[in-house]
């Protein structure tokens, strides 16, 4: 056991340093570059390095498709030293020809490394005798892997090359098929159905379980390592939402969420927003790995091993970053609107300081590192990149219910949390409560409930801090005022996206949510009017409201 840590600790070192090099070559990609040693995996612990391999590739583009999404959204503008790349970017040119930005060579980089992974992997399998359960993860997981980065493109560039094998160069590209945003996204819910040599998306990785059984938990080195994978239950739930199976969204994410509430009564426990998270939101992204309690999946960088990525070069302003990426003062200016974000007693919304920072008389974004006692140095360019975080769960949740008609649960989720509704449960003589509500159980509040405890035990008990929403309008320290919600439904999808605008900023998922709502109802406008506000200052605000308007929102790329 203590060969194969080492083996993996050593291939993951090898593997960082080759694929990733230095930060300057992210945006260079060579093309060509493929897993072509016919023979890589020829004993049982080369199944594992195997698939490190394909977290490299996705370490090389986690922080891309922040810039992608955020330059063309409602709250990232480039600063006067920013490279021409970025402003062609931002002003969504027509021609971005050679742009290395807007190049999606990465992300197929990554698809193909899945597919030779794949084909790799079966092969060694045909011919040894492994162990299966770790066989089937690896597939499943590698499955998750490419699935997220078909979905990831097809979000950034309104279509895909649907790559089904692997190629030997990435010039191949013109062999397969194109599919546009609503095929793709039916075409990864099949990738996730029908899967892989009868393996389909399900199966979960356990990275310290296999290699590093014989360490506590808090002690593994690999106790995260399963983080980097994207969860089927996350993944398969936005697909739903992109699809319109709304009810199928829902049951995916609430199994999981119910499935780990009952089985313990902490406080502290993964994605419930109570008082425990709301108190640590400081740590969400000021930690050396991403938050336990608030992550679902992150791709994960460590600048010792030469894993970093680019997001304090843009972002941030001390040396030796660039700053080329600074917020949008209009979009700062929301988080003290209380017109956009009611702010009930406070002056400014508590995430702003969060956010964004004025530093030496200029707007910073300071997301990935706070002004105030900074966790990283500014050389140390390792901040993770969450693919699905608590906030995520909450937010698909809140769109769904809103297409099945439930405004009480849409005030839960964003205002006052279900703690707030836990008059809607049965509850018996003894105070005991049970049941469920539209698909949540009161093990979400601090209700005093039957607990399914992991270990096969049973018992009545209840949570200190129930669940109070995104906002929090019941946590004392919060402050904020709730957001209204009616029985029109485009309305409350806009009230939604205005709270993703403020809860996700930067992180480079509110553009997609934006399109996703905008397809819903044939409908560009309230898309159109928040990105076109940072353009007012530049004098193209019309023309870039135009464009919009006419669809044309996507980052345009011959992908053949």
């Amino acid at each position: 056991m203590m060969k194969m840590k080492k083996i993996l600790l050593n291939v993951a070192f090898i593997l960082a340093a080759t694929l990733l090099g230095g930060c300057d070559d992210f945006f260079n990609p060579d093309t060509d570059v493929t897993l072509d040693n016919e023979d890589y995996i020829s004993e049982e612990s080369e199944m594992y390095s195997g698939y490190i391999g394909i977290m490299t590739k996705m370490q090389a583009i986690g922080d891309k498709v922040i810039y992608l999404n955020e330059l063309r959204g409602e709250m990232v503008v480039p600063t006067a030293t920013a490279p021409t790349e970025l402003y062609n970017l931002y002003n969504y040119d027509d021609d971005l020809s050679g742009n290395s930005y807007a190049d999606p060579s990465g992300f197929y980089e990554v698809i193909n490394a899945c597919n030779d992974y794949l084909r790799k992997l079966k092969t060694y399998e045909e011919n040894n005798s492994i162990n299966e359960s770790h066989y089937k993860a690896l597939v499943s997981s590698t499955l998750r892997v490419k699935t997220w980065m078909f979905m990831t493109i097809a979000k950034i560039y309104g279509e895909v090359v649907w790559v089904d094998k692997p190629m030997t160069s990435l010039r191949d590209l013109s062999k397969f098929d194109v599919l546009n945003l609503d095929e793709t996204m039916v075409a990864c819910k099949n990738l996730l159905d029908i899967g892989f040599d009868n393996i389909d998306g399900t199966y979960e990785t356990a990275w310290k379980d296999w290699v590093d059984p014989d360490t506590e938990l808090a002690n593994s080195e690999y106790r995260r390592w399963d983080m980097m994978t994207p969860p089927y239950y996350a993944l398969y739930a936005e697909i739903c939402l992109w699809l319109g199976r709304y009810q199928q969204c829902i049951n995916m994410i609430l199994n999981k969420m119910n499935s780990m509430y009952e089985k313990t009564n902490n406080q502290s426990i993964a994605f419930l927003r109570n008082d425990m998270l709301f108190s640590h939101y400081n740590n969400f992204f000021n930690n050396e790995t991403p938050y336990d309690y608030e992550s679902a999946s992150a791709i994960m960088y460590d600048y010792q091993n030469r894993q970093t990525n680019n997001l304090l070069k843009h972002f941030d302003s001390d040396y030796p970053n660039k700053y080329w990426l600074a917020p949008a003062e209009v979009a700062v200016e929301r988080f003290k609107d209380n017109e956009f974000d009611p702010l009930g007693n406070q002056t400014k919304d508590f995430r702003m300081d969060r956010t964004v920072y004025d530093y030496n008389g200029k707007w910073v974004v300071c997301k990935f590192r706070p002004i105030s006692s900074p966790l990283r140095a500014a050389y140390r360019d390792d901040v993770f990149v969450y693919t699905y975080r608590g906030a995520d769960l909450y937010f698909m949740l809140a769109e769904a219910f809103n297409q099945l008609g439930r405004r009480a649960v849409i005030d839960a989720l964003i205002n006052v949390g279900v703690s707030g509704y836990i008059s809607e449960f049965d509850v018996n003589e003894e105070g005991t409560y049970s049941g469920n509500w539209y698909g949540f159980t009161p093990h979400w509040t601090n209700a005093s409930t039957v607990y399914n405890y992991s270990n096969g035990t049973s018992g009545i008990a209840s949570r200190k801090y129930g669940d109070k929403g995104i906002r929090g309008t019941e946590v004392s320290y919060s402050g904020l005022g709730s957001r209204t919600f009616t029985s029109d439904k485009q309305n409350n999808d806009e009230e939604i996206l205005k709270e993703m605008m403020l809860e996700m900023a930067c992180e480079g998922k509110v553009y997609p949510a934006m399109i996703r709502m905008a397809k819903r109802y044939n409908d560009n406008s309230f898309m159109a009017k928040y990105i076109s506000e940072k353009y007012e200052t530049t004098g193209n605000a019309e023309d870039i409201r135009s464009k919009i308007m006419n669809g044309d929102y996507f980052i345009k790329w011959n992908l053949k």
